[in-house]
């Protein structure tokens, strides 16, 4: 089967955002035996997009475009493939439900409603991260035409639970796949201990990077779902001992929907153990992405934003003369609000963060992004040091960086596992 890759969307010609979606089917064909043999950008213009799609159908058995499928005007990307492959679009009464759902309580116009208009006859891919589904169906001209949504978290669980599945069985088997979790070592590095498993063949591995983590998605395909599940294992296993206690979680599904903060949960609860945080520079954000897990009040004793040295004292017992001493961004004040937090909430884990997100505050003794993450046990407390990036992120992107460095600290606590970069201090 030849495939063909459009890609659709202004933003991506104009170099506004990265192109990751033609990287992640690209990898997904490969995984299936599938040879991508074309692939190509084209922008919001529907004279653009007939002209590649009769291109595409001229020469290829499959055609896969990516984006514009949303409700504003320029998501003309159905309608256009929908002409040029001689179908009609009616109305999906169950993708129609679905959105109408999404939207209860709020207002739901035809706009939005449009999004479920589908080709004729077409089997609909749910969007369990969005409202747009996306489908396939034959053109006719004989081509088989896969429409998948532009944003990467709708694209990639479509594209995994849906997509892949259908094609496997169009080429004769079936897939299983396992996603390898990992935190604290990038695509790039991860790519390097792992380059010859990556030229498999089947199974399959492939790295996708996420902001501030990544994740190996192994794929195997076989006649049946038990065949290629014990495919699996044996790369699996072989990518688990080479990134070692990077890896934090393997989904069996192949998803990649469990977190951080879901392990780290899951590991409080099965100990019997409770965490409190004090927050400073992340405002908040990880006991949020704390609490964003069901389950958590049975584990989580204490938020804190104590934004304020006087409220660090008061609510924590930070020493007041620490602040005129090294300053409140300094690891003797992230101790100290581990401990105070961990004491004040009587619980067995205690966080304390605190740093400069930015864009502003910082100097050349401390700069943008210079981060003091610490965790304590009552016995001791470890510090770890997060120097700005070499590329400049966002207020965002450092404050989510910073909650995840912490839950991964807790996460290793939990597993006896080491604490890498951290400097440990002991309390007895």
């Amino acid at each position: 089967m030849k495939a063909e890759i459009i890609s659709v969307g202004t933003e991506l010609l104009l170099g506004h955002t990265v192109n990751t979606d033609a990287a992640y089917v690209a990898r997904e064909l490969s995984a299936l035996g599938i040879d991508l043999l074309f692939s190509c950008t084209v922008g919001d213009n529907p004279a653009r997009l007939r002209e590649a799609l009769q291109t595409a159908f001229a020469r290829s058995d499959l055609v896969i475009t990516t984006g514009g499928l949303g409700p504003t005007g320029d998501d003309l990307t159905k309608e256009t493939v929908a002409q040029a492959a001689g179908v009609e679009l009616v109305r999906d009464p169950a993708s129609a439900a679905r959105i109408e759902e999404y939207f209860r309580g709020r207002e739901c116009g035809p706009s939005q409603y449009k999004q479920a208009d589908l080709p004729r006859g077409c089997t609909v891919l749910q969007n369990d991260a969005g409202t747009a589904p996306g489908c396939v169906f034959e053109s006719r001209q004989g081509v088989l035409v896969l429409m998948l949504p532009g944003p990467p978290s709708e694209l990639l669980p479509m594209l995994h639970r849906y997509a892949a599945p259908f094609l496997a069985a169009r080429t004769g088997g079936v897939i299983a796949s396992r996603m390898v979790r990992v935190f604290g070592i990038g695509e790039g590095s991860a790519a390097e201990r792992l380059a010859d498993l990556l030229e498999s063949s089947n199974p399959t591995a492939a790295t996708y990077a996420k902001e501030n983590e990544m994740f190996i998605r192994v794929t195997a395909k076989a006649e049946t779902p038990a065949s290629a599940s014990a495919l699996c294992e044996p790369m699996v296993a072989e990518i688990c001992r080479r990134l070692d206690e990077a890896v934090y979680i393997v989904n069996e599904d192949g998803t990649s929907d469990s977190c951080l903060e879901q392990v780290v949960v899951q590991a409080l609860a099965a100990r019997g153990m409770t965490l409190a945080t004090a927050e400073s520079c992340t405002g908040g954000l990880l006991a949020k992405r704390i609490t964003d897990v069901p389950g958590s009040s049975e584990v989580f004793h204490m938020g804190a934003v104590t934004y304020a040295n006087e409220v660090k004292t008061r609510l924590l017992g930070v020493p007041a003369e620490l602040f005129d001493t090294v300053g409140a961004v300094s690891p003797e004040v992230a101790r100290a609000m581990a401990e105070g937090v961990r004491q004040a909430a009587g619980a067995g884990l205690g966080i304390g963060i605190t740093g400069i997100a930015g864009p502003g505050g910082g100097s050349a003794e401390k700069p943008v992004g210079l981060v003091y993450v610490a965790l304590s046990d009552g016995r001791a407390v470890w510090v770890r040091r997060m120097n700005p990036a070499g590329r400049i992120r966002s207020r965002a992107a450092l404050r989510d960086r910073a909650a995840s460095v912490a839950l991964d600290m807790a996460r290793r606590r939990l597993g006896g596992l080491t604490q890498p970069e951290a400097e440990a201090f002991a309390l007895v």
